[in-house]
């Protein structure tokens, strides 16, 4: 991709966030860096853990923290011991009500016994996660901007979705615990006067930042990871009633929202490749050259990953920290991402404007859609690339 800037944007979705740091730990070990990575609640943590140590050090930080927090009692019990779907429901009973190690603990508050009355905001207090992350995270690097750092979070007062960014502010712990602080598990954080939720309440994706904030003049490459899909089966029980509102909920529309970007850039890429065929009098106007300027676009590739196995996973998958699903979604993150990296022939640009993404549909199958494609309103079929 030569001169490309390389963002890595991670959704939230709790327990699931170790699938990102499976596909982080892919992207490593093929020599592959990325120069921003974007985040919202467990991926604001993912990426913190990334921008905040050297490259050396990011997949062994990664590893110290999921460890951390798959090791209370009841996410050690071995998958063996018994009925993979009562372990995983007993890993999630356990993290209700005594906490994860390094996260969370129960808020021991005999105000709680006035259940909706009680005046306190959370179930949980979050402490132990802000001495793992100054314990794991080097916050003086991040703020040497050696990687771009963008955290999601949602202000209490106004609503109103916001993102911390060390290339315009100075990123302390406080800003990763306010993106990760989702109601009414944890309280809110302040953060410089201002009170902040978990940024997922208004979107789990950061993509919408990252392509706002971008130089429209540099090429940009996004690996985005998706830990909930928007694409399901119709449930048959309860539980998956459950589960599937909450892929529903937090997948925020992905595609759609994908393919409602890439549409608005690629239609204002074709207006500026137009103007540029108008005689140079019209051409050459002010207003027109100004137009022009706003419409032009160097290349965007977005490759898009989202978990899919679904193998033993509770409607609790998001709280579920047991040792055995820590790995089992790290190995899928890995395995998804060199799915990719083994087929470079899929990632070739397909156009030198616009938008094009990549989307892995299946282990073997990535789906392609074009600028063309987008832009013709969905009446065309995007193409597929199948080993």
């Amino acid at each position: 991709m030569g001169s490309a800037t390389k963002a890595l944007v991670l959704q939230g979705g709790g327990a699931l966030g170790s699938y990102q740091a499976g596909v982080y730990k892919g992207l490593f070990e093929n020599g592959n860096e990325v120069d921003w990575v974007a985040g919202v609640s467990i991926g604001a943590i993912n990426a913190a853990l990334i921008a905040g140590n050297p490259p050396q050090r990011r997949v062994e930080r990664l590893t110290e923290f999921w460890q951390l927090l798959s090791s209370g009692y009841g996410q050690s019990v071995p998958a063996s011991w018994g009925d993979r779907a009562a372990l995983n429901q007993w890993s999630a009973l356990y993290a209700m009500t005594m906490g994860i190690p390094g996260f969370f603990r129960p808020r021991m508050d005999p105000a709680l016994l006035l259940g909706g009355a009680a005046p306190v905001l959370s179930f949980y207090d979050s402490s132990p996660l802000k001495a793992t992350l100054e314990s794991l995270v080097d916050f003086d690097r991040i703020n040497r901007r050696e990687t771009r750092l963008s955290v999601g979070a949602v202000n209490v007062r106004t609503g109103n979705s916001v993102y911390f960014d060390n290339t315009l502010q100075t990123i302390q712990v406080e800003h990763i615990l306010a993106s990760c602080a989702l109601p009414p598990g944890f309280a809110p954080v302040t953060v410089a006067g201002e009170s902040y939720w978990d940024g997922g309440i208004v979107s789990n994706t950061p993509l919408q930042y990252v392509l706002d904030s971008h130089p429209r003049s540099q090429r940009l490459v996004v690996l985005q990871v998706d830990l909930f899909s928007a694409r399901g089966p119709l449930p048959t029980t309860l539980s998956e009633v459950a589960e599937r509102q909450k892929d529903i909920t937090y997948s925020s529309r992905t595609r759609m929202n994908t393919d409602a970007l890439a549409a608005n850039v690629n239609l204002q890429q074709a207006l500026a490749d137009l103007i540029s065929k108008l005689p140079p009098r019209l051409r050459n106007a002010p207003s027109v050259a100004a137009l022009q300027a706003q419409m032009t676009y160097a290349p965007i590739d977005i490759v898009h990953l989202i978990y899919r196995d679904k193998a033993y996973e509770p409607d609790s998958k998001d709280y579920e920290f047991s040792r055995a699903t820590v790995l089992e979604h790290w190995d899928a993150g890995a395995r998804d991402v060199q799915s990719v990296l083994d087929h470079p022939a899929w990632l070739k640009g397909e156009s030198s404007c616009g938008i094009t993404t990549f989307d892995l549909i299946e282990p073997e199958v990535v789906k392609i859609r074009t600028p063309s494609s987008v832009l013709d309103g969905g009446t065309g079929k995007p193409a597929s690339k199948t080993v």
